[in-house]
């Protein structure tokens, strides 16, 4: 029997990549899963992609940016079950710009979304959670909530945020019987850049949705396994993929001078690099 066959759980961003992925997985091992995402037809593609149908799910679409959506979401699974076991917070959105190019609206679109999507999801959800004998916090955070890349800044605070609010709340939660994991993934071949705002206005999104997934290693279903594995050992960070590895040790060893090093490793050909490289 799978660790969280029998469990509640709730998943944000479940319209493709780790989201969907955990939440096949979840439901392949026997879990209920309540899941979310701001697309009705990516989120009834993954409604239909689910292989057991003797085990609830149910689709929600919902902004995790709205405050009153997710409380009210919360409202909902509570009624139906009266608790959860499991709650990811996994929803994001990506933005290419530099700093002096940064609208405040595109600024506030992925703090929205990537922080307080984050903050909505671990307070609507928290009160389910003590009502569990062993409740689940995940949220995703980024490699990129653990050194800052030129073009980042907003995805950067965002994931940074992320970062400190998780490790705060998995100091409080300490001696309780909810695990707190925050999670780091590296390159996941996730759809997040076909929906990217900024970047090279003359690509489709396709085309920059094509370049990442070309860029990138590790896949939803390994990523999403790994998430599953980190909870049943109740492990506090989890890094997913060589990349996030790598540059965590980078970092951790070169603190100020990292930024010089990360460059070695980009492609010279890259588009839009020259003119970041040189403010480096």
């Amino acid at each position: 029997m799978a660790y969280s066959t029998g469990k509640i759980a709730v998943i944000t961003g479940a319209g493709s990549g780790m989201g969907r992925a955990l939440v096949q997985q979840l439901n392949r091992e026997g879990c209920e899963v309540y899941f979310s995402d701001i697309k009705p037809d990516t989120l009834k593609e993954t409604m239909d992609s689910l292989e057991r149908a003797d085990v609830p799910a149910h689709p929600k679409v919902l902004d995790v940016a709205d405050r009153e959506a997710m409380h009210a979401w919360a409202d909902e699974v509570a009624q139906a079950s009266g608790h959860i076991d499991i709650i990811v917070n996994n929803a994001g959105v990506a933005l290419f710009s530099l700093v002096e190019d940064c609208d405040y609206d595109n600024l506030e679109w992925v703090m929205n979304i990537n922080f307080w999507g984050v903050v909505h999801g671990t307070q609507a959800f928290l009160p389910l959670l003590r009502r569990s004998q062993q409740g689940h916090i995940v949220n995703t955070s980024s490699v990129f909530g653990l050194f800052s890349f030129p073009t980042q800044s907003a995805y950067n605070a965002a994931k940074f945020a992320v970062r400190g609010y998780t490790e705060a709340l998995r100091h409080e939660m300490a001696g309780t019987s909810i695990h707190v994991c925050c999670v780091h993934p590296g390159g996941v071949r996730t759809n997040i850049a076909f929906d990217m705002r900024g970047g090279d206005p003359s690509q489709t999104a396709q085309e920059r949705s094509d370049e990442f997934q070309r860029l990138t290693r590790t896949s939803p279903e390994s990523a999403a396994a790994q998430i599953i594995r980190a909870m049943e050992k109740r492990k506090k960070r989890l890094l997913i993929g060589w990349d996030a590895k790598i540059m965590d040790i980078v970092q951790r060893l070169f603190p100020v001078n990292y930024a010089r090093i990360l460059f070695l490793a980009v492609p010279k050909d890259a588009k839009a690099l020259p003119e970041i490289r040189a403010k480096v």
